[in-house]
């Protein structure tokens, strides 16, 4: 009979720890659903010429440190 009782009870804390991760989840999915990432209008939004630079501008601008051997 204790050994049911012990059962249940692990069951019971499993489901609880389920619904709580659940309910968790939803609620950071909901949060970054709130949130807008990235610019969808960037002339809109920015002057021209200062918009993010493409990769080739950010790899000319980068400058070396260290040496090579």
């Amino acid at each position: 009979m204790e050994t049911l009782i012990t059962i249940a009870a692990i069951a019971l804390l499993i489901a609880l720890g389920m619904r709580l991760i659940h309910r968790l989840n939803a609620q950071h999915d909901a949060r970054i659903a709130a949130h807008h990432f990235g610019d969808p209008f960037q002339a809109v939004r920015r002057p021209p010429g200062h918009s993010h630079p493409t990769p080739t501008e950010r790899a000319a601008h980068r400058r070396l440190t260290g040496t090579w051997p």
